[in-house]
C-alpha cells in the first residue's frame, strides 16, 4: 500500500503537471506569473513533505528556500518589471494554442517512457513522481520555445528549472545543499540580469518581441 505522504506528493506531481499545461496555455502575463508563484508553493510544499517523511533535514532549508525565492520574491520583481513596462498581454505564439496544448500531450507521453525506466532504478518513495517532473520541463520549455516576447520565454525557463529541481527531488531526495544554494544564486543573478535585459530592449525597439532582434542581426 502507498504510504499516505507518497499519495500527498503524488497529488502536488499531479497539480505541478496541471499548472504546467496552464501556463502554456496562457495569454495573460499577469496569470502566467501567478501561475508560476503557484508553481513554485506547490513545489516548496511538496519537497517539505518528502523532508517530513524521509527526515531529509537540508530539504526543510530547500522547502524554505523555494518559497521566499520562488513564491515570494521572483514573482513580486516579475510583477514590478511588467508594470514599468506595461505589459500584461502576450498574444503573439508561434503556434496556436489548440497546437502547442496537442504538443504537449505528445511530449508528457514521452517523458513518462522516458522516466520509467530510470523510475525502476530508483530507490525513493516518491519515484513514481519523476515521469511528471520530467514533463514539466518539456513543457516548460515548450512555451519558451514557442513564445515570442521575452518575459514569457524568461518565466519558461525559471519554470522549467523547478521542474528540474522536482525530478532530482524525485530521484534522489535533492541535490546537495551547496549545489541548491548555488543554484539559488544562479536563478537570482540571472533575474535581475534578464531585468535589466528588458529596459534595454524596450528602450531600443520600443517593444519586448524577440523578432525585433533577429532583424537586426539580419542587418
Amino acid at each position: 500500500m502507498i504510504p499516505f505522504s507518497a499519495q500527498l506528493v503524488n497529488l502536488f506531481a499531479a497539480l505541478l503537471l496541471l499548472i504546467a499545461f496552464a501556463m502554456l496555455s496562457q495569454r495573460r502575463i499577469l496569470s502566467l506569473i501567478n501561475l508560476f508563484a503557484m508553481q513554485g508553493l506547490v513545489l516548496s510544499v511538496s519537497t517539505l513533505i518528502v523532508g517530513l517523511t524521509t527526515q531529509q533535514h537540508h530539504l526543510y532549508y530547500s522547502a524554505a528556500l523555494t518559497l521566499v525565492l520562488k513564491v515570494i520574491f521572483l514573482p513580486w520583481l516579475l510583477h514590478r518589471l511588467i508594470r514599468k513596462l506595461n505589459v500584461k498581454w502576450d498574444v503573439e505564439t508561434m503556434f496556436n494554442i489548440p497546437s502547442t496544448m496537442l504538443i504537449g500531450i505528445v511530449l508528457v507521453v514521452f517523458a513518462f517512457n522516458l522516466a520509467l525506466p530510470i523510475s525502476q532504478l530508483s530507490g525513493t518513495i516518491i519515484r513514481s513522481t519523476l515521469g511528471i517532473a520530467m514533463a514539466s520541463v518539456l513543457l516548460s520549455f515548450l512555451m519558451m520555445i514557442t513564445r515570442r516576447k521575452a518575459v514569457p520565454q524568461v518565466i519558461g525557463f525559471l519554470a522549467m528549472e523547478n521542474g528540474l529541481f522536482f525530478a532530482a527531488t524525485s530521484a534522489t531526495y535533492g541535490m546537495p545543499m551547496v549545489v541548491e544554494l548555488g543554484i539559488a544564486l544562479d536563478v537570482l543573478v540571472g533575474a535581475f540580469i534578464f531585468g535589466i535585459f528588458f529596459f534595454h530592449i524596450r528602450e531600443t525597439f520600443d517593444s519586448l518581441d524577440i523578432k525585433h532582434m533577429e532583424r537586426l542581426k539580419e542587418d
